[in-house]
């Protein structure tokens, strides 16, 4: 046997994604999908009055799950055609059923239908691990919503905000992502049964002209299959441009977890907060004072490649001429499952980063008073002024301590800090006690704590709620787990 060492191997697969995912685009779950949609088609046909047994179809439903690849792979090799091997190797199982298994269809209606309902398993699970990371970021923005820390505009410190509610911006993203995936689930149409080009002239064929019983025939399949929403027209394949607008939310996703992972490593290298840091790990091979943050930086690694993945989307959809060619079929068995295994990873590593978040208030603070006595100044000078003071005058005695004060601390030089510098200046005597009260952070937070609060109870539990609920429904959701392995 070949050392399967010497075989290159998706790192997705064999590092990264869940089972559950992964499992959703298995050749099992791919393959046993093209044998239900025949036995719907069979099925339906049947109860239109095609002359097709209810035995036929049994033994069809039966060897579903009786798939031999060994055989699939002797036919393909003869054939060069998978869809027509898989009919062969159906056929041998299901000899009762074989003259009427694929009549009147296309290759299209099992490979196009079933990518349809792959989709739907697919998105199912990226809706729960988007609802169980909203979760985790609701409990860190709500722990930490009356923390203030400095808040930064072009990495430059600005005002003030809270911990809690820089996390409910992250929030508020996936939140965003949350809702066009949910969009995208409720709208995923159904190929049905279309025929070659898309005009159903074989089915009128077998319908001898009946096309009532046509669009019976699609309608029915498409309900068998658990849709509500179908093409009503097509070519030989459905429009590409549904793809492209999944690749696209999954796009969103990588885009609002890169920015998350971004801003967690930043406020790791301030030593603000840290991502879960294992007893064991290593942070280096040279230097084994380390502590990288190695799991935002592979969310940001992942995220790249599900961004750049979503252009293939766009590409295929664009080139596609007239009712089909079949330079879209490689792609998209590429960049359709890469990007739903990147974000099952990147979202199951944002769980776990969220979820071990350790937070440093000392830090914080430090950071913070550096840099508070600066804004601090602009409402001890309003106070001077309401004590009778001249603004313009307030205004340059403070930008000139200012500057001081900064080469100061820029050169290494002594020097008292802003607030002492101006409580000794005479400009600021009759409001010098008040400096306690303009140096207190939560003074300068605004309503951070108020939007945190209300976001979280108006916007993010109820779309939790929401998604458990919709999960509930179906019976435990489209293969995700709300257990997420890291």
């Amino acid at each position: 046997m070949p050392d399967p060492h010497d075989r290159y191997e998706n790192p997705l697969a064999a590092r990264y994604a869940s089972e559950d995912m992964l499992r959703v685009f298995s050749a099992n779950n791919r393959y046993r999908t093209w044998r239900r949609l025949w036995t719907a088609l069979a099925e339906a046909q049947a109860e239109l009055g095609l002359e097709i047994r209810r035995e036929q179809v049994e033994e069809m439903r039966a060897n579903v799950e009786n798939i031999d690849y060994d055989r699939v792979a002797e036919h393909e090799s003869a054939l060069r055609h998978d869809v027509v091997a898989h009919i062969r190797a159906f056929a041998e199982v299901s000899p009762t059923a074989g003259p009427i298994i694929h009549l009147g269809a296309t290759s299209c209606f099992v490979t196009d239908n079933a990518d349809v309902i792959l989709l739907r398993q697919a998105l199912g699970i990226v809706r729960g691990r988007l609802a169980r990371s909203l979760e985790c970021l609701r409990d860190f923005a709500n722990g930490h919503r009356s923390l203030p820390t400095l808040a930064y505009t072009h990495f430059q410190p600005a005002q003030l905000t809270t911990v809690g509610k820089r996390a409910s911006l992250w929030a508020q993203d996936l939140l965003l992502d949350l809702e066009e995936v949910e969009h995208r689930l409720s709208r995923l149409r159904f190929r049905g049964a279309k025929g070659t080009t898309g005009t159903q002239a074989s089915f009128l064929r077998l319908f001898d002209g009946d096309s009532a019983k046509v669009e019976e025939l699609d309608r029915l399949v498409t309900e068998k299959m658990g849709f509500t929403e179908r093409f009503r027209v097509t070519g030989q394949t459905y429009s590409r441009k549904q793809d492209e607008g999944v690749l696209q939310a999954l796009s969103g996703i990588a885009q609002s977890t890169h920015k998350m992972s971004n801003d967690v490593r930043l406020l790791q290298r301030l030593g603000e907060l840290e991502e879960p840091f294992g007893e064991k790990q290593v942070g280096s091979s040279a230097m084994p004072y380390k502590r990288n943050p190695m799991r935002s930086e592979r969310i940001a690694s992942l995220a790249k490649h599900v961004i750049c993945e979503a252009q293939n989307g766009a590409w295929v959809h664009g080139t596609q001429w007239f009712e089909r060619t079949l330079d879209d079929s490689a792609n998209r068995r590429l960049s359709i499952p890469q990007s739903f295994l990147g974000v099952d990873a990147i979202l199951i590593l944002t769980v776990n980063v969220v979820d071990g978040l350790v937070v440093y208030p000392h830090v914080v603070r430090q950071t913070l008073q550096e840099e508070l006595e600066f804004m601090a100044s602009e409402n001890l000078m309003m106070l001077a002024v309401r004590a009778g003071g001249d603004r313009q005058e307030l205004h340059e005695r403070i930008r000139d301590h200012a500057m001081e004060v900064t080469h100061a601390r820029r050169t290494g030089a002594k020097g008292t800090s802003l607030l002492e510098r101006l409580a000794g200046d005479p400009l600021f005597t009759a409001v010098k006690d008040r400096l306690e009260e303009v140096s207190d952070p939560a003074a300068y937070i605004g309503r951070s704590v108020e939007q945190v609060e209300s976001f979280l109870r108006d916007e993010v539990t109820p779309a939790i709620d929401r998604v458990r609920e919709a999960e509930s429904a179906a019976g435990g959701g489209d293969g995700g787990s709300w257990d997420l392995r890291v």
